[in-house]
């Protein structure tokens, strides 16, 4: 059996090998068993009538439009859920089949106003399309006047309107709502004549469980469901193909466009991440690109202290490079860096560690991903080889057993977890590894089989634990493990996770998960191998890299897939859910201080020579400073000027007021952004940056695929709207500083990647413009990329098994601070919030807020909504009280969105053993009632305030 996804109807089905041939109108046609009839008659350009059947919603045979003739058979069938079959002899159009569908349509258009207005001047009303299509002229019956064509408008979405009056409860939004989406927040209330559609209990749509991703309005066959921005400007001339500036899912889109203004974001059905689905963010969440916060001329000061001076680029890149100049005179070589952004391109990320290495002369480059998934680098290419998932998202649709450990896949990476939705309602089963119950615990028509609440920093034990029973139950795949694996590595670790520490008992102990949970998890995972009997995958998120065993945790994932036999499968893997658009990418670009692009270790004189020569400039052999590195040394006064691009490091890295000691004790700080944000607070020199609408380049998603990012409108950030890309603003900064550095478009810079990196060798533009997107590795091996890595042996050769010790954090609760705070995120904002704060998206999420269980939240007098301090030994900050179930006692939650909220005011110093990843998910911390906000945020906001009048 095979996977194919329908482009034309229906979502993914399972069909057989096997090929049927038929004939339709006289036309033979060969496709897979099992295929549709109307499909089968699509793919020789027969068009048969639909309604009820679209581009993502299983066949429903409901609107009896696409009925046909079958030779030899009774009725009329809908073409939409006949399959087809060898021999059968169809026919689509004919006297008898006119007639059936102008009768039906006659009824259908019958219940919708024919002088819709809407309809006619936005040209979205596929149900008229349709009714010229069947030959309808004209209606026999007329209006009921109590019926639904008076009804009022639901307006209460900021993003679009609902206008019953138009709507022929044609149950497609509804269709949409649970099989695209998977949330069931729309039904069908009323019957008979009184049958409408319902957002919950009639609810407003912006009260309802709705979380606008768009489904239903892009299954609307009228004009009830619509974008607002259609409705106020039009529909859009022309269309530019790009890729979502959002999370690691990395959604096509179409970004629809009235000259130069972006009227809507449609999700491109060809997409290969998201298949025609989006989210929220993607879908609405883009006004931000034309903000008024924008900041359009570079700008500079000589003190953070001074107000803002707008100058030239010419005078701005001169400014910076005579600066950077004179810190490396004064202060030597490496007291300058920088760091990338997995906001920007690849080709953007390309140059600026180009520009350290080559121009700076150091290897003082790195970038966010150290703050989420550096662990996920060094632990899967320790283990398997390769930095990076095994799997393509379509991967989830053949995984039988689930298990999801640290990641919220609904509010973080919402597409990705429609689609494992989907898989879990056909039976798939399902675990959860978390402090806190998220939503795919428990949700419409989904149950998670097993939630294991362990407490935050016991990872490791838990993972050992799983590993335990496989091993002690025989359930570890030998023949796999024989064939693939290092015997040597594999004994070392059976004896290892073989002891008595890493039994259930004990680990329940340390958990807090009872043994009979952690056994009965550790049974169903290890009853899904290597192909034969089932498949089981694992999906994991910062909840397991953000720790001081980070590393460890990835290691001991991949430990247990080898074990089972999970890796180099469909429906397998050990797959990061990587947090943002590029996060992969900017990895892959060379962004660490001790790798080149493609993870080649900077001391490898092979590796160096290479880019010497391509780059013709003498390269450092020694690995610079990561991010806490160089805080440290601004700190003490050896590090002193540095390139930020796209990062708002004040906000969004751990320990704040270690973070803002270190950006202030900076002689020249460059700050290349959209807006000024937290970090520009330190800064000397401001560098306005584009949108992803203003960009020509690549993004590489969490499953390693690489996708165009297309410009929609020229670059606005200049003076006087003579705007530059951002990869040139690098390169010219490196020209005046002495090294030539120079491209005529980005598809060079590419070509060059391409050029000196193996798993980008057979990746270009053009290929990418044909192909719609590559999965690396994509050379002369694997021409056309590759889609689940690790397929009949594993990258380093024989997999590693590595002993995964567990070692308790250094954190601990006291007296003082007795309960542990971990952080995450929410489906309406984004990482730090400077794009989605400057949004409708506010509606849903317009203030951090801290989640805590209602045992913790008595003891202390907390009423929900109430303002509470929020401490740790680093700081202490203050936010509102959300008393929820989903927290154990003992833990609390916020996320960190919003600036004025300074979550990681609190967070430690403490990081991953391996890579300095912050552990972000495990500081102790006392809640208490209080009625003012915490000295940080009078300070932050006497700062901030102090910003916008030097700005102004």
């Amino acid at each position: 059996m095979t996977l194919i996804r329908d482009k034309d109807f229906g979502t993914p089905a399972r069909t057989s090998d096997k090929q049927v041939t038929l004939e339709i109108d006289g036309r033979s046609v060969t496709v897979p068993e099992g295929t549709s009839v109307i499909r089968a008659a699509a793919e020789v350009g027969i068009n048969i009538p639909k309604l009820c059947a679209t581009d993502k919603l299983e066949s429903f045979g409901s609107c009896r439009l696409c009925v046909v003739e079958v030779e030899g058979r009774r009725g009329l069938p809908s073409s939409c859920t006949l399959p087809a079959e060898d021999g059968m002899k169809v026919t689509t159009e004919n006297d008898k089949l006119a007639r059936v569908r102008r009768g039906v349509m006659e009824l259908y258009i019958s219940d919708h106003p024919l002088d819709c207005l809407t309809c006619s001047a936005n040209g979205n009303c596929e149900l008229q399309d349709m009714a010229g299509q069947v030959g309808l002229r004209n209606v026999r019956y007329g209006y009921d006047g109590e019926n639904h064509l008076e009804a009022e408008k639901d307006e209460s979405n900021p993003y679009f309107t609902f206008d019953p009056s138009k709507c022929i409860v044609c149950s497609r939004c509804v269709r949409a709502c649970e099989e695209v989406q998977g949330t069931f927040a729309l039904t069908i209330g009323g019957r008979g004549f009184d049958s409408h559609v319902s957002a919950g209990a009639d609810q407003p749509f912006l009260e309802s469980d709705c979380v606008s991703c768009g489904a239903c309005v892009d299954a609307c066959p009228t004009a009830t469901l619509m974008e607002d921005s259609v409705i106020e400007m039009g529909q859009p001339e022309h269309s530019v193909i790009t890729t979502c500036a959002y999370c690691g899912v990395g959604c096509g889109f179409k970004a629809e466009m009235k000259g130069s203004e972006v009227v809507r974001m449609v999700p491109w059905k060809d997409g290969k991440a998201n298949h025609g689905h989006s989210c929220v963010k993607g879908r609405f969440a883009w006004g931000y690109a034309t903000h008024q916060d924008r900041v359009i001329s570079p700008m500079i000061r000589e003190k953070i202290t001074d107000p803002w001076r707008e100058v030239s680029w010419d005078e701005a890149i001169e400014y910076s490079a005579k600066r950077l100049k004179e810190v490396q005179e004064k202060y030597g070589r490496k007291s300058i860096g920088g760091i990338t952004s997995s906001r920007c391109t690849n080709e953007e990320v390309y140059v600026v560690q180009k520009l350290i290495r080559a121009a700076f002369g150091n290897n003082n480059v790195d970038t966010c991903a150290r703050v989420c998934h550096s662990p996920t680098g060094y632990g899967l290419k320790e283990t398997l080889g390769t930095s990076a998932g095994t799997q393509a998202f379509d991967s989830v649709l053949e995984a039988d057993v689930i298990m999801i450990i640290g990641s919220n896949p609904s509010d973080a990476h919402p597409v990705f977890a429609s689609q494992m939705k989907r898989r879990l309602r056909q039976g798939a089963k399902l675990i959860i590894i978390d402090p806190r119950a998220i939503e795919l615990v428990q949700t419409p028509h989904i149950r998670a089989d097993y939630h294991l609440p362990l407490k935050p920093g016991t990872n490791v034990a838990m993972v050992n634990a799983l590993a335990h029973v496989i091993v002690s139950e025989g359930l570890e795949q030998k023949d796999y493990i024989n064939e693939r694996c290092d015997l040597e590595a594999y004994e070392a670790w059976r004896e290892f996770v073989l002891r008595e520490e890493n039994s259930p008992e004990n680990v329940a102990e340390i958990t807090g998960v009872p043994a009979e949970d952690i056994r009965a998890a550790a049974r169903l995972y290890a009853s899904a191998h290597d192909g034969k009997e089932g498949r089981a995958a694992i999906y994991y998120g910062l909840g397991v890299t953000e720790h001081s065993q980070g590393s460890t945790m990835v290691m001991g994932m991949a430990n247990l897939a080898m074990a089972t036999g999970n890796i180099g499968f469909e429906g397998a893997g050990v797959n990061p859910m990587r947090g943002q658009n590029n996060v992969q990418g900017s990895c892959d670009m060379g962004s660490f201080p001790h790798e080149f692009p493609g993870y080649r270790h900077v001391s490898d004189d092979a590796t160096r020579s290479l880019f010497e020569q391509d780059w013709g400039v003498k390269l450092d052999n020694e690995p610079g400073l990561r991010i806490p590195g160089m805080f440290d040394a601004a700190v003490d006064g050896s590090y002193k000027a540095m390139y930020i691009q796209g990062e708002d490091v004040a906000q969004s890295d751990p320990n704040t007021h270690h973070v803002e000691a270190a950006l202030g004790n900076l002689d020249c700080l460059i700050v290349q952004d959209l807006f000024l944000n937290e970090t520009a607070r330190f800064a000397h020199i401001f560098l306005p940056g584009t949108s992803f609408l203003e960009k020509d380049g690549t993004f590489i998603n969490a499953e390693r695929r690489t996708s165009r990012v297309r410009k929609a409108m020229s670059p606005k950030n200049g003076p006087d709207g003579q705007g530059m890309d951002e990869w040139e603003i690098t390169c010219r900064i490196a020209r005046a500083m002495g090294y030539d550095m120079q491209y005529n478009e980005a598809s060079e810079i590419m070509d060059e990647i391409a050029r000196l990196t193996p798993s980008f060798a057979g990746i270009s533009f053009d290929k990418l413009d044909q192909k719609g997107s590559i999965q690396w590795p994509c050379n002369d091996e694997a021409p056309e990329g590759t889609v689940t890595m690790h397929v009949g042996g594993f990258v380093r050769g024989k997999g590693n098994f590595v002993v995964t010790e567990f070692v308790p954090t250094k954190e601990k609760v006291t007296r003082r601070f007795p309960l542990l705070l971990t952080t995450g995120r929410i489906l309406s904002q984004y990482n730090v919030g400077a794009q989605t704060r400057r949004t409708e998206n506010n509606v849903w999420h317009e203030e951090d807020v801290l989640e805590i269980h209602p045992h913790d939240a008595e003891e202390r007098n907390i009423a929900d909504g109430d303002l509470v301090s929020l401490e740790s030994r680093m700081g202490e900050t203050s936010l509102r009280a959300h008393i929820s179930e989903r927290m154990q006692p003992g833990v609390v939650y916020t996320t960190f969105h919003m600036p004025e909220t300074g979550a990681n005011v609190v967070t430690t110093e403490l990081s991953d053993w391996a890579t300095n990843c912050p552990e972000y998910k495990v500081t102790a911390v006392q809640v208490r009632h209080t009625n003012k906000r915490s000295d940080w945020q009078e300070h932050y906001d006497e700062f901030t305030e102090q910003t916008r009048h030097i700005a102004e």
